[in-house]
């Protein structure tokens, strides 16, 4: 299950969906409107094999790994989200959930930075 931050906006969700990409959001279709960030950890360990997207850039320490769900923090525009969303979902070393669970995963423009459930550094991927 994808699920997106609810400080990704309503515009970028629906591009996501257009594209075919199944997507849930915080305060939409999944937790509660105005959910705190310290609720988001708790409330995504209650399900299974979750890609949380956000904006928050909070989210990108390697102690949030776990390994029920995978944690990408964009640091890119905020009309840029949907396009990064699918780059991740497509790219080969994180197109599936088994090679995204467990890990914490920073996305920009240069690439991407995947730390993995007890490792001591992370993978740095360019596009």
């Amino acid at each position: 299950m994808n699920i997106l931050d609810e400080n990704i906006r309503e515009d970028q969700r629906g591009l996501l969906q257009r594209w075919g990409i199944p997507v849930r959001q915080i305060g939409v279709d999944v937790g509660q409107k105005g959910m705190d960030d310290e609720a988001i950890i708790p409330f995504l360990h209650t399900l299974r094999d979750t890609t949380f997207f956000t904006c928050d850039l909070g989210f990108s320490d390697p102690k949030l790994c776990h390994p029920q769900f995978c944690l990408v923090c964009l640091a890119v525009g905020k009309d840029e989200v949907a396009v990064f969303v699918r780059r991740v979902l497509r790219h080969p070393e994180i197109d599936t959930k088994v090679k995204r669970m467990g890990t914490v995963i920073r996305v920009s423009h240069v690439g991407f930075a995947v730390w993995h459930r007890n490792a001591a550094t992370a993978t740095y991927i360019n596009w």
